[in-house]
């Protein structure tokens, strides 16, 4: 037991006023939990199996596709858990747990997504180099800068959740752990865990989007000087669905991060359908 926490656990939420439907509820959510789960799983084993696919847009996509796969792991059992049998009771250790891997698993999709856009650069700008520069070696260490970005920078502001004392209420907004969530909850200085994640998301999501902007730009320059119209709908082709998931995610994620920061006032049921 670590000092200074009231032994009383965290109570997660579903969606308030609707406990009575949380059944229903919880068919489409199944539904996409397991949609996500048999994708990425079939997506993995393609490019695994597939040796015309161990090339680096595929180990990129296996990492997309893992990281997925890791999230949907970790929350999947507390909101399937509220929502089948109503058990909303969370340790403290569980809850910082899975707000560590929440955060970071989130940080690192946004670096496989900044990632998918270098090698999709690289691909349209210098084609003939694109085996010279993305490597198997090198692809490997952006994996692992990727992957250490996303877990070391979570915890700093983490590890402290440990030792504060929660003396105010323990329920919290989500069907989940968000660090913003339990930071709230404590009774002590949390200036540190206030300041530290508006600077991580600044220098993470806001500027990972930021270069992923400019090297479609980029891109986009290229390809409209691309004479053949066959070939230029070739290159924009490779880049779609890439542009859709960049949308999908940075639009929920800096939405989500300024709902919480900014909007105290706004509906409850808009932080749920949010997050």
């Amino acid at each position: 037991m670590w000092p200074n926490i009231s032994a009383a656990p965290f109570l997660l939420t579903g969606f308030p006023g609707l406990e009575a439907a949380h059944h229903w509820i919880s068919i489409p959510f199944f539904a996409v939990y397991i949609s996500v789960l048999l994708g990425n799983g079939t997506l993995l084993y393609l490019i695994k199996d597939d040796h015309s696919l161990h090339e680096p847009m595929y180990y990129f996509l296996a990492m997309l596709a893992g990281t997925d796969l890791m999230v949907t792991l970790t929350t999947m059992p507390t909101v399937m858990g509220v929502l089948w049998m109503n058990h909303r009771q969370m340790s403290h250790g569980a809850c910082f747990l899975q707000a560590y891997f929440i955060h970071s698993l989130s940080i690192v999709e946004s670096g496989v997504l900044l990632a998918m856009a270098y090698d999709r650069f690289i691909a349209i700008r210098t084609p003939l180099r694109y085996n010279s520069i993305l490597t198997n070696s090198r692809v490997m260490k952006v994996g692992l800068g990727v992957l250490m970005r996303g877990f070391l920078s979570l915890v700093p502001p983490i590890v402290p959740l440990y030792w504060f004392p929660y003396c105010r209420s323990h329920v919290l907004s989500h069907a989940f752990c968000l660090h913003q969530d339990v930071m709230k909850l404590a009774c002590a200085d949390i200036t540190f865990n206030s300041v530290y994640p508006v600077i991580l998301v600044a220098l993470t999501f806001f500027l990972d989007a930021l270069i992923i902007l400019f090297s479609y730009i980029l891109i986009l320059k290229t390809v409209m000087g691309i004479a053949s119209g066959e070939e230029r709908a070739k290159a924009l082709n490779t880049c779609a669905s890439h542009i859709s998931c960049v949308l999908v995610f940075y639009i929920t994620v800096i939405g989500l991060t300024f709902i919480h920061r900014f909007g105290k006032h706004a509906p409850r049921v808009i932080h749920i359908t949010m997050s």
